[in-house]
């Protein structure tokens, strides 16, 4: 192997790198969604975890053994709700009560925009959501538990 191509291989490995944290990619949802599932075991949650991508789409799913069955759509919608609104889910709880300013926006969308904990954005390089973290299965506390060790697990990521 040639000085040159060890340079193409270098370039090519940073370039990889450098992508993982600015594009959700299906290796890196299993990542944060394995993490999560581990912190929701230890909790003693049987949780839901969705991990979509920057539009909102999921990415990746993962049921726990006997999680509530009613979980899995919370968690894709959560996940949804966090990149269409560029908001964690309990940010936006209090906007959505009674008299404020976002009071019945969980009637948009076909219903899919979530308005308790259990979802948080992801951001990549530059502030941009690469995707979002919906998590169900608890208490909305441990719901909003989870999610943000899945947001601070992602961001921890090199």
């Amino acid at each position: 192997m040639n000085e040159n191509e060890m340079r193409d291989i270098v370039r090519r490995t940073v370039l990889a790198h450098q992508m993982q944290k600015n594009e959700m990619t299906l290796s890196l949802a299993e990542r944060i969604a394995d993490a999560v599932m581990a912190e929701a075991k230890r909790m003693g949650v049987k949780a839901v975890v969705c991990i979509s991508d920057g539009a909102g789409n999921p990415k990746l799913v993962k049921c726990m053994d006997d999680a509530y069955i009613a979980s899995y759509d919370v968690a894709v919608n959560k996940a949804f709700t966090v990149v269409a609104l560029k908001m964690s889910t309990m940010e936006l709880k209090p906007l959505a009560q009674p008299g404020a300013s976002l009071y019945g926006i969980q009637f948009t969308n076909g219903g899919r925009i979530v308005i308790f904990g259990g979802g948080d954005p992801l951001y990549g390089e530059g502030g941009r959501i690469i995707g979002g973290l919906g998590v169900s299965g608890g208490s909305e506390e441990q719901d909003a538990t989870l999610s943000a060790f899945g947001r601070t697990y992602f961001e921890k990521l090199n």
